[in-house]
């Protein structure tokens, strides 16, 4: 939590919480939610699949040039999957499971590709057998096992960018420097494999707009010199992902980071197929995480709630990824305005204070968040967290037995849902 900008009197949070508090209240208002809430009780994930539709318009809009291959690994719901495939978008997969999903709809395989730098030789197999030509490599043993493969196939090779202000620095596992990267393009010309280009992840939930225009500029630059250098042309430019999604406190726009890549990528868009790999900008807020009361007590460090979802459930995106989604009392989102997000006079009135929020399990550090303001709640009582869509089901466990949270699809409108349409589907198993 936002601990500097929260501490102040009740319904004076800052404009970013308010606003989420909206968003929460306009979701927990609606037919579709209480039917879902009644019918399944807590927890529960609320899904809109449409709010993933009108994300991928807007990435489209603000990078026109750019054709999106949305992260399977985020977020592996049917729901998801099929919107994302009716709008046309690519899909980028890391495992023959995640290909399996997609085959199984009827994707078209040339909408997908492989980023996973390291393969099991009979994932490979299985992948150029269903038809998949893209992959990632950063070694030559990778480049190896493509020895034979169909003639069309195409290898990015995949670049490091140390990004120490990313959640995930995903550079320190994969990728290789310029150097390495040269090597690796004359190995595979030696061994009859095609380079198309090369790929990249800053890291996950960077906010920082600038890293993504300086590693696109380093790559481009680093492109055309080995192409002078061993006689070849690249086609292909991976900028990756890493977009951030904001959970308590307002992260770089995707708007800004597109307004710092357009000039760089833009005079290329002709001459190269520029793809991005988006997971968790495309997901985080289609989902909303609705949980329960199940015991309270006083402690030394004050007031605790224990709830029905934690660290091994749902939350597994505070463990896994560092976030930290806000979370807002549901008897709070009554009395919000729904306009301004801001709560009622009343609601400041009724008296707040701070609280840890733990999960169920018997893990002691299970503990969701320190320091939340929340009225006086009551076992029972629903706490609502938004910007719950990605990395949360598809993290979460099993741990002491518990059963994963549900997810039930409400839609909002829109093409192929009605507005009230409200129905259990239960989550992708993990892979």
């Amino acid at each position: 939590m936002n601990l500097d900008a929260l501490r102040r009197e009740p319904g004076t949070a800052p404009d970013f919480a308010d606003r989420r508090r909206a968003e929460a209240c306009a979701v927990m208002s609606s037919v579709a939610a209480r039917a879902a809430i009644a019918r399944h009780g807590t927890p529960l994930l609320l899904l809109d699949p449409q709010r993933v539709r009108t994300q991928y318009r807007r990435l489209r809009e603000a990078l026109p040039f750019v054709g999106f291959h949305y992260a399977v690994k985020a977020l592996a719901h049917d729901a998801v999957l099929d919107v994302l495939d009716d709008a046309g978008c690519g899909f980028d997969i890391a495992t023959g499971e995640e290909l399996a999903m997609l085959t199984r709809r009827g994707v078209d395989v040339s909408r997908i590709i492989h980023t996973h730098p390291i393969k099991k030789p009979a994932e490979i197999a299985d992948a150029l057998a269903a038809g998949v030509r893209t992959f990632v490599v950063d070694n030559e043993v990778e480049i190896g096992k493509f020895r034979g493969a169909p003639a069309d196939t195409r290898l990015l090779v995949r670049l490091a960018y140390r990004s120490p202000h990313a959640k995930s620095d995903l550079s320190s596992k994969f990728g290789v420097g310029p150097f390495e990267a040269a090597h690796l393009v004359e190995s595979a010309l030696a061994a009859g494999v095609t380079v198309a280009g090369f790929s990249y992840h800053v890291g996950s939930q960077l906010d920082d707009p600038g890293r993504f225009a300086s590693a696109a500029a380093d790559t481009l630059e680093l492109m055309s010199i080995l192409e002078r250098r061993c006689n070849v042309q690249f086609d292909t430019l991976d900028i990756g992902g890493g977009f951030p999604a904001s959970y308590d406190s307002e992260s770089a726009a995707f708007d800004d980071i597109a307004t710092l890549l357009r000039p760089v990528l833009a005079p290329h868009a002709r001459r190269l197929d520029i793809i991005a790999e988006p997971g968790r900008v495309m997901v985080a807020d289609a989902m909303t995480l609705v949980t329960s009361v199940v015991g309270i007590a006083e402690r030394g460090d004050g007031r605790w709630y224990y709830l029905d979802d934690g660290l091994y459930g749902s939350y597994s995106n505070v463990l896994t990824e560092d976030v930290h989604p806000l979370v807002f009392a549901a008897r709070d989102l009554t009395a919000t305005d729904p306009w301004s997000g801001r709560l009622s006079a009343g609601a400041r009135a009724g008296g707040h204070r701070w609280a840890t929020l733990a999960g169920p399990t018997c893990d002691s550090s299970d503990v969701i968040a320190r320091e939340v303001l929340l009225p006086e709640l009551r076992v029972g009582d629903l706490l609502v967290s938004p910007t719950m869509g990605a990395y949360t089901t598809v993290t979460a466990t099993r741990f002491n037995g518990r059963p994963f949270t549900a997810v039930a699809v409400v839609g909002r409108g829109g093409a192929g849902v009605a507005p009230d349409e409200t129905r259990d589907l239960r989550r992708v198993p993990v892979v």
